[in-house]
């Protein structure tokens, strides 16, 4: 990845075979992409949401349950948001090596979370005086550098409420399997109706601690209610949400089948002195999008 001035010839982007990409165009349409997600909720949510509903045999948790359906409705038709906290911005960039910028990458997509955001709730603050920024900035962002010349951006609106509620297990290898559907089971029961269930859980398994907990975003940036390609992460997400929803905290808090809608797990190596496990939960309030540069 390269940033190559303003005025460098185009014939150098041609000579070491790089893709020049600007800036403003990239901070328009990310800001775009934010504004339209902020105020819509990922339609494959809303369908696990009916179907929780038609599944729902508990008289408050359907009442509930329905509360929310027509919340997302009428938030969509009105151009509305879905939740006041409309969360931290959260950036998952995937760059290529021979991409090249006509100024600064990062300052692009900050500006972008900014214009994003122009007209929704302003909720980043530092962390000590509590004074707010005033422009949802500074976002979260994490790069991974790949092959080729793409430049790839997916966002997701973190709200606190359910932000608060996740966490981290650092268990001993033996603990295995069934300790790892603990763990996340625990999370969830201590959590109760803090975040607004039912919810969407994102777990990651291995790595190391900071590892682990970014593999649980990463998870749910797959598509809600998506099993994982691996049979056996698969069969483990299965495990989880049943666990879950027998503790049966319900919609809201009020009972029920569904204290989850899906359960979505990453997994990585790890030392074999350890199994870090991470829980990052999900309000039902998902707003995410996925932009592609270059196309």
């Amino acid at each position: 990845m390269r940033i190559i001035p303003a005025c460098v010839d185009f014939v150098k982007c041609v000579w070491y075979n790089l893709v020049m990409y600007k800036c403003e165009e990239i901070t328009e349409k990310l800001a775009a992409g934010i504004d339209a997600a902020l105020k819509k909720v990922d339609p494959d949510v809303v369908r696990l949401l009916e179907k929780a509903r038609a599944e729902e045999d508990n008289e408050r948790a359907a009442w509930a349950l329905d509360q929310i359906i027509e919340n997302d409705r009428v938030a969509e038709c009105t151009d509305s948001y879905p939740c006041q906290d409309t969360g931290v911005a959260m950036l998952f960039v995937t760059v290529g090596q021979d991409a090249a910028f006509d100024g600064s990458l990062e300052e692009a997509l900050q500006e972008g979370v900014r214009r994003g955001y122009a007209e929704a709730r302003k909720s980043i603050a530092h962390p000590l005086t509590r004074l707010n920024t005033g422009d949802n900035t500074p976002a979260v962002v994490y790069y991974e550098l790949v092959p080729g010349a793409g430049l790839d951006v997916k966002f997701l609106a973190k709200g606190a409420g359910s932000e608060n509620m996740g966490g981290v297990r650092m268990l001993t290898p033996s603990k295995g399997r069934a300790g790892i559907i603990s763990a996340v089971t625990e999370i969830v029961r201590e959590a109760g109706a803090n975040p607004c269930p039912p919810i969407l859980l994102g777990v990651g398994v291995g790595g190391t601690m900071d590892k682990a907990a970014l593999l649980s975003k990463k998870a749910l940036l797959r598509r809600c209610g998506e099993p994982s390609a691996d049979a056996e992460t698969a069969a483990l997400e299965r495990d989880i949400l049943e666990a879950v929803n027998a503790l049966g905290i319900g919609a809201q808090g009020l009972g029920g089948r569904h204290t989850a809608l899906a359960c979505a797990a990453e997994t990585a190596y790890t030392h074999i002195g350890m199994l870090p496990v991470a829980v990052t939960v999900q309000c039902h309030s998902v707003r995410h999008a996925h932009m592609t540069f270059g196309e």
